[in-house]
């Protein structure tokens, strides 16, 4: 905001009155502005970026937006320097009316991460309404018989202003016939009225005319005048008489019409007609009042007319008049003050504020997936509402700030277990009997790729017969990822390894998607009778990988009559034997590890009948080939 220096003393005073109340703290959770009301466009409110510990840059990017609850025009943040300033013109009296306190109420929200704060700007009064009276000219009819200090009720003016802006005192223009009967501090009723201190004479002055003015406590003050027109009656000389000026009622909201709220009784000295009284709602009551009471102008009853809803008005002042029936007729007065007792009779609302769905199944505890902001019309215990989570999920309500809950994560996710919730937050308020509202909120659990894929069965035996054309289908092998959609595409591979001479690629290959395994040339028992696929074990860190891996190992046995040649035998040492897939029941040795694979933690092995010490047939030449199953994308890594 530019400050311009060259207008004197007057530009000064703006200045430090602008900085007096542009003040800001820091406390329960929220930072306090204050601004007074009518600033102009442009005025600078806080520099809130730097209040909130936001850096200028990353405002943008971090979705930087203010929300106002109600009019949210009337205050605005520049990305570029994070300074609050207004927006547009601020009324006080049209934002809260005659309330104490004003306040306009930002929420500030910032995402990555998600992040909301709650900004009150506080609107300070300035005296910029004048007392007003409901009329600019009331007439007065009084009879010249009144004795001395008879005391005729006036209606005092109102200032939309709040405070010492507001604080009216009152006066009246020279005179000899009344004084003024001003209010005193603390009266619940403003009592206004004039006294009569000398007798009247209808002869000696038929009309008299006064001025009535009201003045504020503002600096500097304001004032408003209303035209008093006297005219002195003869004859009828007794006014009705209520027992009381003012009479207090307490009404339950929501009764239906026709409830009758009191009966009023006056008297008048008078006989006759001139001692008749009429019973009426004065022509100076408000208009919300007419339109919901009346009042029977025979028996001084007043009744309901009209919906009664604490939230729309707390209290309602009824203003009655006693007209006899003389000519011309006098006035009695009283105050009714009807006080609306609040009853349970809305049900609290919920609003979601932000939503972070869906939510991944490796998702830290403590994961915010919704802010839920509630409230509720009604005042006390009927107003303070309370928020519960359908019970037996992994998620809870956290109350974080007044009115404000987190949905935040509970416990541990596993979508392969249950990849959808269906939440019911139930918010429920103080009042008896309570009333509650429910909202549902559909949670979907996003896929991370935490599965290493299975296969169909951890072990293949095939038997081929030997001179197959190249190309020969041998066996296909099946594996399933528990995962969903990329995390679930699984292709097949051979892992390197040497058969004698040769590479196991020159003699066997894989399609990578089908696990279809196929015989690259034709096959001779008496060079190779045994291809044995032996299963790699999983990288240890499988868990935090991009591709998941799994093992399984086959045996591909050639089938020939004949005296087979008889492979390395083993060290001397004595090693579990196993069953080979050959027909006849031969006993066979699995060596010490004779090899690693890089970078895994696959070891191979030999294979045979039998360690020297052991007679029987010559052992079978064999060599052992480790089958790998990866996801697409993972680069294979073969073993030496």
């Amino acid at each position: 905001m530019e400050i311009s220096w060259g207008r004197g003393q007057e530009s000064r005073r703006l200045l430090l009155s602008l900085l007096f109340f542009t003040t800001w703290k820091v406390g329960s959770g929220q930072i306090h502005y204050s601004v007074p009301e009518e600033a102009k466009h442009g005025t600078f409110v806080g520099r809130i970026a730097q209040d909130l510990g936001l850096e200028l840059a990353e405002l943008v990017p971090r979705l930087f937006r203010v929300a106002s609850k109600g009019r949210g025009d009337l205050l605005e943040v520049n990305l570029q320097n994070g300074i609050l300033f207004v927006n547009s013109r601020i009324d006080r009296e049209e934002l809260c009316g005659r309330s104490v306190e004003c306040s306009i109420h930002l929420e500030v929200v910032v995402e990555r991460p998600l992040q909301v704060f709650h900004v009150e700007v506080e609107v300070k009064d300035i005296n910029d309404n004048p007392p007003v009276f409901p009329r600019t000219q009331k007439n007065l009819y009084i009879a010249e018989s009144r004795p001395l200090d008879s005391r005729f009720p006036l209606e005092g003016a109102s200032d939309a202003d709040i405070g010492e802006n507001s604080l009216l005192t009152y006066r009246l223009s020279s005179n000899e016939y009344f004084s003024l009967e001003k209010p005193s501090k603390g009266e619940q009723v403003k009592r206004l009225g004039l006294v009569l201190r000398k007798l009247l004479d209808r002869e000696e002055a038929p009309e008299i005319f006064l001025v009535l003015t009201a003045t504020d406590g503002g600096k500097p003050e304001l004032t408003g005048t209303i035209q008093l027109h006297i005219t002195v009656l003869d004859a009828n000389d007794n006014a009705p008489a209520f027992d009381r000026t003012l009479y207090v009622v307490k009404l339950p909201e929501n009764v239906p019409n026709g409830t009758l709220v009191i009966k009023l009784s006056a008297s008048d000295l008078d006989e006759g007609l001139n001692g008749d009284i009429t019973y009426s709602l004065s022509t100076d009551s408000l208009p919300n009042v007419k339109s919901k009471f009346h009042i029977d102008p025979v028996t001084g009853e007043i009744m309901v007319m009209g919906h009664i809803d604490f939230e729309e008005s707390k209290s309602y002042e009824i203003l009655v008049e006693g007209i006899d029936k003389g000519q011309p007729p006098l006035a009695g007065h009283c105050t009714v003050m009807v006080e609306v007792e609040d009853t349970n009779d809305n049900v609290p609302v919920m609003e979601f504020k932000s939503l972070s769905l869906p939510i991944r199944e490796d998702a830290s505890l403590g994961t915010v997936i919704a802010l839920i902001r509630v409230s509720d019309l009604d005042s006390g215990a009927n107003g303070q509402v309370t928020c519960t989570l359908s019970p037996h999920v992994p998620f809870k309500l956290v109350s974080t700030f007044k009115n404000y809950y987190s949905l935040v994560l509970d416990s541990a996710l596993d979508r392969e277990k249950l990849s959808h919730y269906e939440l019911v937050v139930t918010a429920r308020d103080g009042g008896s009997p309570s009333l509650s509202a429910t909202a549902s909120v559909s949670v979907e659990v996003a896929d991370v790729n935490d599965n290493a894929p299975t296969f169909a069965q951890p072990e293949y035996t095939v038997f081929v017969k030997e001179n197959n054309p190249p190309g020969c289908h041998i066996f296909t092998v099946s594996a399933r990822d528990a995962d969903a959609q990329e995390n679930a595409l699984v292709s097949y591979s051979l892992v390197e390894r040497r058969v004698g001479e040769r590479a196991l690629s020159s003699y066997v290959s894989v399609h990578a998607e089908s696990g279809r395994v196929f015989a690259l040339q034709p096959l001779d028992h008496e060079e190779l009778e045994l291809l044995r696929f032996q299963p790699r074990q999983p990288n240890p860190d499988w868990r935090y990988s991009a591709s998941l891996r799994a093992g399984m190992h086959s045996s591909v046995h050639l089938e020939e009559a004949g005296i087979l040649r008889a492979g390395p035998g083993g060290a001397d040492q004595q090693w579990p034997t196993v069953s080979s897939a050959t027909p006849e029941p031969e006993a066979g040795e699995v060596s010490p590890p004779v090899g690693a694979g890089v970078n895994s933690n696959s070891w191979t092995f030999k294979y045979g009948p039998g360690n020297p010490k052991q007679s029987g047939p010559k052992p079978k030449k064999q060599t052992q080939v480790s089958f790998l199953l990866r996801h697409k994308g993972e680069a294979s890594q073969p073993l030496q």
